[in-house]
C-alpha cells in the first residue's frame, strides 16, 4: 500500500546521517517537504537536500544545536519561513559520550542529557504550539501534529559503560508518553521508535566481522538492521495508517529486547 504525506511539512532533527538522514529520505519519497536539521555536518545535510530536490521534493538543510532554546526557536522560525507550516516532527538527533560510571565527566553526563533529553522535550514543545496555533487540516490528515520521538532499547535494557544515554532514553519513554497523555485529546498523536543494532557507517566498527558475529548473538532474528527498516516506521507513523497509534513505542530491534540469553534458562 502506498503511503502518502503530500502537502505536508517533516523536521527531522539530526537529519544529516544515520537513521535521520534515511528517514529524511523516506519522508521526502512519500510526498513530504523536508527541514534536515544538522549541527556539525553541514555538508551531508545540504547534499541530502539536494538530492531530495533532484528527485522532485522540496527540502532545506538548517544549522542548530537543539540542546539550546534559541537555537530551536530560530530552527523553527526557518522552517516556518520556507514552507509556512509544520506537520510532523521526527526528534531524532542524539549523540554517545561512553565512559564508566566512575570516570564519567559532569560534561559529558551533561551533554547526553542536553542533546538527547532536553533536546527532545524543547523541540516537542515548538512543535506543539505550532500544531495548535495553524489548526486542523483534515485535507492533509486525521491528526493535528504528529511527533515521533527516537529512543532505543536502551529506554528499557540498562547498558554498562552508557549511563548518562540509557537515562537520556528511559526520560524519552517518559516524555514521549506522558506529552502523549496531554495532548492526545487535541488530536496531536505522538509516539516513540526505539531501535536496536542498526547498521549505520557510523557504528560499522561494531556491525561488522568479529563484532557482528558476537552482536547478533543477542538478536533472535539473525540480522542486524538498517536504517531503512526504521525509516519504513516513521513514515508509517506519521501517515494516517497509523491513525490510531497514540502514545506508543515501536520497537525494531530484531528481538534483541527479549533478552535472547536466557533462551538456554539463563
Amino acid at each position: 500500500m502506498h503511503i502518502s504525506l503530500q502537502g505536508q511539512v517533516a523536521l527531522v532533527t539530526g537529519g544529516s546521517s544515520g537513521l535521520g538522514a534515511a528517514s529524511a529520505r523516506a519522508l521526502a519519497d512519500a510526498g513530504a517537504a523536508v527541514v534536515i536539521n544538522y549541527h556539525s555536518q553541514a555538508e551531508p545535510a545540504q547534499a541530502l537536500a539536494a538530492e531530495i530536490i533532484a528527485a522532485g521534493g522540496d527540502a532545506i538543510a538548517v544549522d542548530a544545536d537543539i540542546s539550546k532554546e534559541d537555537e530551536v526557536e530560530r530552527l523553527f522560525a526557518q522552517t516556518l519561513g520556507r514552507f509556512g507550516q509544520l506537520d510532523i516532527l521526527l526528534a531524532n538527533s542524539g549523540l554517545q559520550k561512553d565512559a564508566a560510571i566512575t570516570e564519567m565527566t559532569l560534561d559529558d553526563w551533561n551533554r547526553v542529557i542536553g542533546v538527547n533529553l532536553t533536546g527532545q522535550f524543547l523541540c516537542a514543545r515548538s512543535a506543539l504550539r505550532q500544531f495548535i496555533a495553524q489548526g486542523m487540516r483534515p485535507e492533509l490528515s486525521r491528526a493535528l501534529g504528529k511527533i515521533i520521538h527516537m529512543s532505543s532499547v536502551h529506554q528499557t535494557i540498562p547498558w554498562a559503560g552508557h549511563a548518562n544515554y540509557a537515562a537520556s532514553k528511559g526520560g524519552v519513554d517518559l516524555l514521549m508518553r506522558t506529552i502523549a497523555q496531554e495532548v492526545g485529546e487535541l488530536k496531536i498523536r505522538v509516539n516513540s521508535i526505539a531501535p536496536g543494532a542498526i547498521r549505520t557507517a557510523i557504528n560499522e566498527d561494531e556491525t561488522e566481522g568479529d563484532a557482528e558475529r558476537r552482536l547478533l548473538e543477542l538478536i533472535p532474528y539473525g540480522r542486524v538492521g538498517v536504517a531503512e527498516d526504521v525509516a519504513n516506521a516513521v513514515v508509517w507513523l506519521a501517515s494516517d495508517l497509523a491513525d490510531y497509534v497514540h502514545g506508543a513505542t515501536l520497537v525494531i530491534d530484531g528481538g534483541m529486547s527479549l533478552y535472547p540469553e536466557f533462551r538456554g534458562n539463563g
